[in-house]
C-alpha cells in the first residue's frame, strides 16, 4: 500500500507517493499524467524517513540551492520510459537539452539508427516525480518551452529560479 503527503511550493501544493521506503510520486496538484490511484493510497503518512528527506531535497531546491543528494526513488514504467527517465537524471541543475537530443541518446543506446523525439516526448511527460527527475528540463529543439505537464509557466519559472541561482553561484 502507498503512502502520501503534500508540500506547499512556491508554485502551489505538491503531492507525494511513497511504498514506505521509496519516493514513487512527486506531482504538481493538477498536473496532468499523474499516476496517483486513489483507491490504493494509505492515509497520510508525513512522518516517513523518504518524505522528510524529500521535503527536505524539496526545501533546498526551492531556495535556490543545488541539492547535493537524491531521496530514494522508485521508477514505474516501461524499460523505455525508464531508460529516457534515467537520461533525465544526467541534466545538470540550470542546463536544458532537447528532446531530439534524448532521442539520440536513447538511439544509441538501443543500437538502433533512429529514435522518435515524439516518444521521448511522451515518457518525459509521464514522469511520476517531478523535479527530482528533471522533465522541466527538457525543450523543443529551437530552445522553445514545449510541453510540461504541470503547466509552462511552472516550466518557465523553474529554468529562471535555476539559472538566477547559478549566477548568483558564480558571482560569489
Amino acid at each position: 500500500m502507498d503512502h502520501i503527503t503534500h508540500y506547499c511550493s512556491p508554485l502551489g501544493r505538491m503531492t507525494l507517493v511513497s511504498n514506505g521506503k521509496e519516493l514513487t510520486g512527486l506531482w504538481f496538484e493538477r498536473q496532468k499524467y499523474s499516476s496517483i490511484a486513489q483507491d490504493s493510497i494509505a492515509h497520510d503518512k508525513d512522518d516517513l524517513p523518504v518524505f522528510q528527506e524529500t521535503i527536505r531535497w524539496l526545501n533546498t531546491y526551492f531556495r535556490g540551492e543545488i541539492p547535493d543528494f537524491t531521496p530514494p526513488i522508485r521508477m514505474y514504467g516501461t524499460v523505455f520510459r525508464q531508460m529516457v527517465w534515467e537520461i533525465l537524471l544526467t541534466i545538470p541543475y540550470g542546463q536544458t537539452t532537447t528532446y531530439g537530443e534524448i532521442a539520440r541518446r536513447v538511439a544509441h543506446e538501443k543500437k538502433v539508427p533512429v529514435m522518435s523525439a515524439q516518444a521521448v516526448g511522451g515518457a518525459v511527460g509521464h514522469n511520476d516525480i517531478a523535479l527530482i527527475i528533471p522533465c522541466h528540463r527538457v525543450v523543443g529543439q529551437n530552445g522553445s518551452l514545449t510541453g510540461y505537464a504541470a503547466g509552462l509557466d511552472k516550466k518557465a519559472y523553474l529554468l529562471k529560479m535555476e539559472k538566477d541561482s547559478l549566477e548568483r553561484l558564480v558571482k560569489e
